[in-house]
């Protein structure tokens, strides 16, 4: 009996020091500094007074089923797991992607163009401006091990930029905002435009507040050149660690000068398309997300059936789709959201663009136009 309880405790030790280590390594890793920071003092006083932070958190505009909003843990585990070992293999493509490769510091900032990195990052001129939209060039994040860039697309990096002027932030999430890009930039832009309380993470970062700009949904201000960047709603969410919606995801409205562009950001469909089309009638391009969508996400990030709908509410001149092309988020084929936007422009001829990661595309010329690259790729 002395046996059996000395092998009783002696798991009990093993077991309770294993306890105790996983928990410091999870507490270590969330506070690591890649994970950010949340909104405190002045900051947090002013998220507290928003219209759109309602208790405890922040809350999209329209109404959402609750599983999307907060998704049972048992939910998250089966997702998780059904990412890591149960995929299926045309989640991500076979063949290389193809690359066009410019040296972007000669670029001519009076041209009015945009270069797409991938998935959601890109680069704008507009009116003599240049904003750098939600970079990401460090593929695995938060863990190193999950989100491998597709083969062929690791192939720019913050040293490939030329001057920066704006960089704007459209979400904390981590294939929207990198740690190691961001403290990379922080010497090289002039100031960044987010949602309220992404401040907090740039911040810890080595930002210096007068950099940055955070703004509420409705609310803008002007840029140094007499442009204006308008902060808009959009349905999604936030967080980088285990605690959500405690900073402000948006889409925006870049006015120039002469010219004025939508970025979309992340967001399923709703009635707020159609808001922001009346509010900007003459927009000339309209950045939107396609792609790393599902059934489950279907309030959350835009479903393949709405992409048209939200195009037509938008009204916009021209229409360039992101987030896909680089990593696999979801487990829809790799290659369907391209060929849904090309069926949209083929057969309803909406006026849609699908570059190949690194071209330069002059979204004012209407009779520019980009080629199927992504057919003959298994």
């Amino acid at each position: 009996m002395s046996r059996l309880k000395h092998h009783i405790m002696l798991l009990f030790i093993i077991l309770s020091s294993s306890i105790v280590s996983l928990f410091g390594i999870s507490y270590a890793v969330l506070h690591s500094p890649s994970f950010g920071a949340l909104p405190s003092g002045e900051r947090k006083e002013r998220i507290l007074r928003s219209p759109n932070y309602r208790d405890g958190r922040f809350q999209n505009r329209y109404p959402m089923p609750p599983s999307l909003q907060r998704p049972s843990l048992g939910d998250r585990i089966k997702i998780l797991w059904r990412f890591l070992f149960d995929r299926p293999k045309d989640v991500r493509p076979t063949d290389s992607i193809p690359v066009v490769r410019h040296d972007l510091k000669k670029l001519d900032r009076s041209e009015d163009l945009i270069v797409w990195f991938g998935h959601s990052s890109y680069l704008l001129q507009m009116d003599g401006v240049r904003y750098l939209i939600d970079p990401v060039f460090v593929e695995g994040a938060p863990f190193g091990i999950m989100n491998a860039f597709f083969r062929g697309t690791k192939v720019f990096d913050v040293a490939d930029l030329p001057e920066i002027d704006y960089l704007i932030i459209t979400h904390d999430h981590w294939d929207h905002l990198d740690y190691h890009v961001a403290k990379e930039l922080q010497r090289r832009v002039r100031k960044v435009y987010t949602g309220l309380g992404v401040g907090a993470h740039l911040e810890r970062w080595g930002y210096r507040p007068d950099q940055i700009v955070e703004l509420d949904w409705d609310e803008s201000t002007s840029t140094a050149e007499g442009g204006r960047v308008h902060c808009l709603p959009t349905q999604h969410f936030s967080g980088r660690g285990l605690t959500s919606a405690q900073s402000l995801w948006a889409s925006f409205v870049l006015r120039g000068t002469k010219h004025s562009v939508y970025v979309g950001g992340d967001g399923g469909f709703s009635p707020h398309y159609a808001v922001i089309g009346k509010q900007f009638p003459q927009l000339d391009l309209a950045i939107l997300e396609n792609g790393q969508y599902s059934e489950q996400w279907s309030g959350i990030h835009m479903l393949p059936e709405y992409l048209g709908k939200t195009m037509h509410a938008l009204g916009a001149k021209r229409i360039l789709t992101v987030h896909h092309a680089k990593f696999a988020l979801s487990m829809h084929p790799w290659k369907e959201p391209l060929e849904h936007a090309k069926r949209l422009r083929d057969e309803e001829g909406l006026p849609i663009l699908m570059p190949r990661i690194g071209q330069i595309v002059r979204y004012t010329d209407s009779t520019f136009t980009t080629d199927d690259w992504w057919e003959q790729l298994r």
